[in-house]
């Protein structure tokens, strides 16, 4: 590994602060052990020691490792930056976040391992999810979460139908359907009543959004599966249908178009510096341990 990126994000680290102290720190040591260390211009000048930079776009492209430092959004972005190209090291700046790997103060100390590549790999499942009309996409998007229909006008229901590979599985009057990964489980999902899967449990859940019956509920099905969602009536022009992808990036869902996901072929390869147990982690961000 010649190059080490690092994507940041500035709304999580302010000049001056122990956080931007401890990313140069790392940024320094990178160098003396002979890396390149590439910083994304949006948020270089936070940092206490000058740095070369490089648009978000261009990071993992030049990298042979990205390190992102932010939240679990922040991470969501850099998975699709990085999508079967580089591994990515999540680094937490605030209290949560399921993604993370480290606490930005534990960047520095980490840095040796992370130049002699001693670390491991973990791969995740990713989606990826289009809008299609007559079977060709207009987009196509990459989600390490989750991909995402709902309304966004006044009138929020929408009356949906789910298909997996093309056998109609049901229809749902309901704020939006979920289409997620088992990582994505412990995130949007979660909040709408759908089940936690572990990380390596390779499968797709469905889980519709504040359905607006009792018998609608999420559903696993096969990882290989082909989810396909519509809009009944078509392209509801009151709810204004749309797409979204990991909360971040999408397009509208237009009259005659549906949204088909699927597993995509890029997988996310997340640096694990430890053994993290991912009950352990459940216990920890979701405070049961705590519980009587």
């Amino acid at each position: 590994m010649e190059t080490v990126a690092v994507l940041i994000n500035p709304t999580k680290l302010s000049r001056g602060s122990e956080a931007a102290a401890a990313v140069g720190a790392a940024v320094e040591r990178f160098r003396a052990l002979g890396r390149r260390v590439l910083v994304s211009d949006t948020a270089a000048d936070l940092l206490p020691v000058p740095v070369e930079t490089a648009p978000a776009e261009a990071l993992a492209g030049e990298a042979g490792l990205l390190v992102v430092v932010g939240g679990d959004g922040t991470i969501l972005h850099g998975a699709r930056l990085s999508a079967g190209r580089v591994p990515l090291l999540g680094v937490r700046t605030g209290g949560f976040g399921f993604l993370a790997e480290l606490n930005v103060e534990e960047l520095p100390e980490a840095v040796p391992r992370l130049a002699a590549g001693d670390f491991a790999v973990e791969p995740r499942m990713m989606l990826e999810a289009a809008v299609e009309r007559d079977g060709i996409a207009r987009d196509r998007y990459l989600a390490l979460n989750d991909a995402v229909v709902t309304g966004t006008g006044v009138a929020r229901v929408l009356r949906l139908r789910a298909y997996v590979n093309d056998e109609l599985l049901a229809s749902y009057p309901a704020d939006g359907l979920i289409v997620s990964t088992p990582t994505g489980s412990t995130a949007y999902s979660l909040s709408a009543g759908g089940p936690i899967v572990h990380p390596r449990v390779e499968v797709l859940i469905i889980t519709p959004i504040n359905p607006h019956t009792f018998n609608a509920r999420a559903v696993i099905v096969g990882a290989d599966a082909r989810v396909t969602i519509e809009v009944d009536p078509p392209g509801r022009p009151d709810a204004e249908p749309r797409l979204t992808v990991d909360g971040q990036a999408g397009q509208p869902v237009r009259p005659g178009e549906r949204v088909v996901a699927r597993r995509a072929e890029a997988v996310t390869r997340l640096v694990r510096l430890s053994r993290p147990s991912f009950y352990g982690i459940l216990r920890a961000k979701l405070a049961w341990g705590e519980r009587a």
